[in-house]
């Protein structure tokens, strides 16, 4: 008995040493321990994804690749798998298993004196507070620490919220930090698409991702996770049968790059960079948004094809300038061709070497997969040496006055010539990365949508992105906001202006500037119309000088062309910057009939949560909230709230006059598209920058082309040469199966035949007479001689133009004779003009 009450009195003491000793640990590890009260409102980072206009995905921004599913909605066999695999006991326990820490320690003490790692006995939850409190260290201070936070998590946070921080922070491998991300990137499906099988090997994967890598350790892999499947056998989540089957099934990886995805970098970024100024980076990193964009990805393709196109095609006419590289050693040159990266902005074609050119036909070339080929001479013809400003060399007569042996080229494989004729197999063409750049956006003028943007022809070269970022002159893309002003301020388009020289004197010492037409002739007294049409740069100046520098700078404000234009006479030629996105905008605004609109790369975000925090269409619909649909549902009536920022009126009979443009002006080569079409083109002196900016009814694109760091593109380059084409590529894909949409004539015009080119009534019969709009009372009347507006504030009579020029110091008082720039004769224009310059930076078409 006496031993008995001994060994009792032992264990009891024991019993409160121990407790004595697990208060002492407490109370030591207490001070510092983190605050675990925190995880009760933990949101973790996750994903932001961008969806493109037709929900694929574009692009995914993350500090930490994760997708949040809230527990509700995990599916139970990924839950079961995860339990079965790391701890059955879950639900059961407190925050430490008993029975799995004896087992624990039994192990450890049978491995002493070994190289094995200790096994641990963490629990679901120890393991969310080592992950998400503490570190990785292996030490009895961690674990005495985990087991503390464990317990107050049980106190503190309901089980399922405990498994849920769990499966979403949990790091599995592939850059995928929870289940959802996993899933995702390992088999390319959503969590209840997965089988027993891929449930049971995503949740083999927690203790060491990299040593069950699915393809470095494909054997380990499927041991783990056949064991995993056992263990959820074992514990009745699933049957026999079924184990059996998820056993026998291969371990199939299907990463995500191989699923349907929308590649638009330079758009991608431009969502970015919006996201971060609305909200900042961490929301955009960490805050799981959806951000629905408003790019149309088949225009998108189009947009980028045709960009890319029209730089390729600008750049052959000016020349070759020479191979990626030179080699003198040809051993193993399949093997060094594998391993030589090819130059950004090369996607799509192949890097080659020349091996033989004796053949005046053509030069055989090797490429990478050790395969042999030839260069045909009429893929070689345009490769004449470029020289500076951008001239020519001589012409190409033998393949190798082109390229040489051992010149490392790009090519391309081609199956037919210019005339359709077959090449042999194994031809190829060559090709060249253009050292000139160019923008493109294309937008709904209803809303301000960006359906496509290009920024540069790849962003492999660079990021920078000449659609949003780049300044530029527009040159006489800018003029229609200057006729537009007039067309305000009491002119139609039938106004005749006088077309002669013209000189400024700017003051201060500066030179005396005297704008020229690009044909360095002059017309006389010639119709508002005709001078967007034919681009006249001197009625520009004259009109803007009548009108006033400070109401064209308000018009081109109110368009969001520029923020500040400096009012000086120049500007009217387009001599001020501006990028791509903004004057098609302005653009859009006249397709619209003068509507205030926004431009924007995003349709809707949402939160992590689903909820809708922007949304670009801000306008109320009373009846669009909570009614199911039906045949007989009657579309509800959502009200137009955008500022009316000009008269409709006169923005339509601009929009008839850049109409012209494409029928009668500088862009006729659209007229085979057979659509309605607007638009105008615009160069910038000596050629730096090439525009166009067009609209169907529905659709506005603008691009430009040119150096970044600006020089001439030649002699011959024109926005109608080089930038117009690029549009027209754009618009035959995105017109081809849409109707041929009239512009839209908003009430209170009048609408009268004339003459394009004299502005008066046209005669009956008149073949070239065309419809033109005209406010009533404001049309030609044959009674009372035209006036010609001349820049000087005053006006005369066009058919007894009296008097010198003013302000053109040219012309001879009282004399009538032969214009000497082959116009038509108009009074006052004898003699021969000063020497025209172009100081300044003016547009000159």
């Amino acid at each position: 008995m006496r031993f008995l009450l001994s060994a009792l009195m032992g264990l009891v003491m024991l019993g409160l040493a121990g407790a004595g000793a697990l208060v002492y640990v407490v109370d030591y590890y207490d001070h510092d321990l983190p605050d675990y009260t925190r995880l009760e409102t933990y949101e973790p980072p996750v994903t932001t994804r961008v969806h493109a206009g037709d929900g694929r995905l574009m692009a995914e921004f993350a500090s930490e690749r994760r997708v949040f599913v809230p527990i509700d909605a995990m599916p139970k066999r990924v839950t079961t798998a995860f339990l079965s695999a790391e701890d059955k006991n879950f639900y059961d326990h407190r925050g430490i298993d008993p029975l799995g820490l004896a087992r624990a320690v039994l192990t450890n003490l049978e491995n002493l004196g070994s190289d094995r790692r200790p096994v641990g006995a963490s629990t679901i939850t120890q393991q969310v507070a080592k992950n998400m409190l503490l570190t990785n260290e292996v030490s009895f201070t961690r674990k005495i620490k985990e087991a503390i936070l464990a317990i107050r998590l049980e106190r503190t946070l309901s089980k399922d919220r405990i498994l849920e921080l769990y499966l979403n922070e949990i790091f599995l491998g592939f850059r995928s930090y929870g289940v959802a991300a996993a899933a995702l990137n390992y088999f390319n499906k959503a969590l209840d698409e997965l089988t027993i099988a891929e449930a049971a090997y995503l949740a083999a994967l927690p203790k060491a991702p990299n040593n069950y890598h699915p393809e470095r350790q494909r054997d380990a892999a499927i041991a783990r996770r056949n064991w995993v499947i056992a263990r959820m056998l074992e514990d009745g989540h699933i049957t026999a049968e079924e184990a059996k089957a998820a056993q026998a099934e291969p371990l199939t990886i299907r990463r995500r790059d191989e699923t349907e995805y929308v590649t638009a970098e330079y758009f991608a970024e431009e969502v970015r960079r919006e996201v971060v100024k609305l909200y900042d980076e961490k929301t955009l990193y960490e805050g799981g948004l959806s951000v629905r964009a408003s790019m149309n990805p088949v225009l998108q393709e189009v947009a980028t094809r045709s960009l890319r196109n029209g730089l390729v095609a600008y750049d052959r006419r000016h020349g070759y300038r020479g191979p990626v590289a030179r080699w003198e050693n040809f051993d193993n040159w399949a093997k060094k061709l594998a391993t030589t990266p090819p130059p950004p902005g090369a996607e799509g074609w192949k890097l080659a070497v020349v091996l033989k050119d004796e053949d005046p036909q053509a030069v055989e070339v090797g490429l990478a997969d050790g395969t042999r080929g030839r260069i045909p001479l009429a893929e070689l013809r345009w490769a004449r040496a470029w020289k500076e400003g951008e001239k020519l060399g001589p012409e190409i007569r033998r393949a190798s006055d082109a390229v040489k042996l051992g010149d490392l080229v790009l090519v391309e494989p081609v199956q037919k010539d210019d005339k359709g004729k077959d090449y042999p197999a194994g031809s190829y063409a060559l090709r060249q990365i253009p050292a000139v750049q160019g923008g493109l956006v294309a937008l709904d003028p209803h809303t301000g949508r960006v359906l496509a943007m290009a920024g540069g022809f790849s962003p492999a070269m660079s990021q920078f992105n000449r659609a949003t970022q780049a300044q530029r002159q527009p040159g006489s893309s800018f003029k229609p906001f200057v006729y537009l002003t007039a067309l305000d301020n009491g002119l139609t388009p039938s106004s005749l202006v006088m077309d002669a020289p013209f000189e400024y004197n700017p003051g201060g010492g500066q030179p005396i500037w005297r704008p020229e037409n690009y044909s360095h002739e002059f017309y006389g007294p010639t119709p508002l119309r005709a001078g967007i049409e034919k681009s006249r740069n001197v009625m520009t100046v004259r009109l803007a000088q009548h009108i006033g520098m400070a109401k064209v700078k308000a018009t081109a404000e109110k368009f969001g062309i520029t923020d500040n234009l400096q009012p000086y006479l120049p500007m009217s030629l387009g001599a001020g910057e501006t990028t791509v996105l903004r004057m098609t905008t302005a653009y859009a605004m006249l397709a619209n009939g003068g509507k205030k609109i926004t431009p924007t790369f995003i349709d809707r975000i949402q939160d992590r949560t689903g909820k809708t925090i922007l949304r670009h269409d801000a306008r109320p619909c009373e009846g669009c909230r909570n009614v199911a649909w039906s045949p007989d549902v009657k579309v509800p009536a959502v009200p137009d709230t955008r500022q009316q920022i000009a008269d409709p009126r006169t923005v339509y009979q601009m929009v008839s006059i850049l109409e012209g443009v494409v029928q009668r002006g500088t862009a006729t080569r659209l007229l085979s598209l057979n659509k309605p079409l607007a638009g105008k083109t615009g160069t910038t002196n000596d050629a730096n920058d090439a525009w166009f900016v067009g609209f169907s009814p529905d659709l506005v694109v603008g691009t430009y082309i040119g150096f970044d760091q600006p020089r001439s593109l030649g002699a011959r380059e024109t926005g109608g040469s080089a930038a117009v084409p690029v549009f027209k590529d754009f618009m035959e894909v995105a017109l081809k199966d849409k109707p041929a949409t009239p512009f839209r004539v908003p009430p209170g015009l009048r609408m009268v035949r004339v003459n394009p080119e004299t502005g008066q009534l046209a005669q009956p019969g008149e073949r070239r007479a065309i419809w033109e709009a005209f406010l009533p009372g404001t049309e030609p009347n044959p009674d009372v001689p035209m006036a010609v507006l001349d820049g000087s504030g005053q006006t005369g009579g066009a058919d007894a133009w009296n008097g010198a020029i003013p302000g053109s110091g040219y012309g001879t008082p009282g004399v009538e004779g032969a214009s000497a720039y082959g116009g038509p004769t108009f009074p006052g224009a004898t003699g021969t003009p000063p020497a025209a310059t172009t100081q300044g930076t003016g547009g000159i078409y």
